[in-house]
């Protein structure tokens, strides 16, 4: 009777022993599985590809920065279809910047993309040194940015999206915030957006006081003649 009661409290044992094992086994190829490896590969080839624009930046003259790659999975009848986004930010790093995303199957393809149109989407922002002339804020879908001028020697006080766009356009003093959704594309494009809204102040307030430029003093001239 005595060996009846105690064969199972040993067989609950086992299985207990069993059970604590089965979730941590469980835990391990959870840890191990193809999230996050396909993660960590992500991880890599990011860096690979980041390592790769600064090389081609340096050959190149320009400043470019591979901000964000994302895998797209995009289910159909036919099977699963796996492509990439590469958010890229091209600058010259005296006042021209631009944007990009670039979309393909494999990672060179949609950072290349994303670079030659960003290239071509370069503009002219209004800088005052190494910082910005005034205070702005921008929005773009659900981000909003927050960009203010700093004094020399501040550094650039901003993260991710932000910061790759401060080092492409040459601004090497500002500080920024931003709110709402932390999405990085979305970031990226309030910050180009944010500067190119900035204007000279000084500019400003001699066209308000009615103090032209040389080239447009001639109509001024002759509309007040006429």
């Amino acid at each position: 009777m005595v060996s009846r009661d105690r064969s199972p409290q040993g067989g609950r044992g086992r299985t207990g022993r069993g059970g604590r094992g089965g979730p941590g086994a469980q835990g391990g190829s959870d840890r191990g599985g193809t999230d996050s490896t396909g993660g960590s590969r992500e991880a890599r080839e990011e860096r690979r590809q980041r390592r790769r624009s600064r090389d081609t930046s340096e050959e190149s003259g320009l400043v470019e920065r591979v901000v964000q790659i994302r895998r797209v999975s995009k289910v159909t009848s036919g099977g699963r279809n796996l492509t990439f986004n590469a958010m890229v930010v091209v600058g010259d790093a005296n006042g021209s910047v631009g944007a990009s995303l670039g979309k393909s199957t494999a990672v060179p393809d949609a950072v290349r993309k994303g670079t030659t149109q960003a290239r071509k989407e370069m503009r002219k922002m209004t800088l005052n040194g190494t910082t910005i002339p005034h205070e702005v804020v921008s929005r773009f879908s659900g981000s909003q940015v927050l960009l203010k001028p700093a004094a020399p020697g501040t550094g650039i006080i901003a993260g991710g999206g932000v910061r790759a766009v401060m080092e492409a356009v040459g601004i090497t003093d500002v500080l920024s915030k931003t709110f709402g959704s932390t999405n990085t594309i979305n970031i990226v494009k309030a910050t180009i957006q944010g500067l190119a809204t900035l204007r000279d102040p000084r500019a400003v307030l001699a066209r308000r006081r009615g103090v032209a430029p040389a080239q447009d003093a001639g109509p001024v001239a002759a509309a007040s003649e006429g």
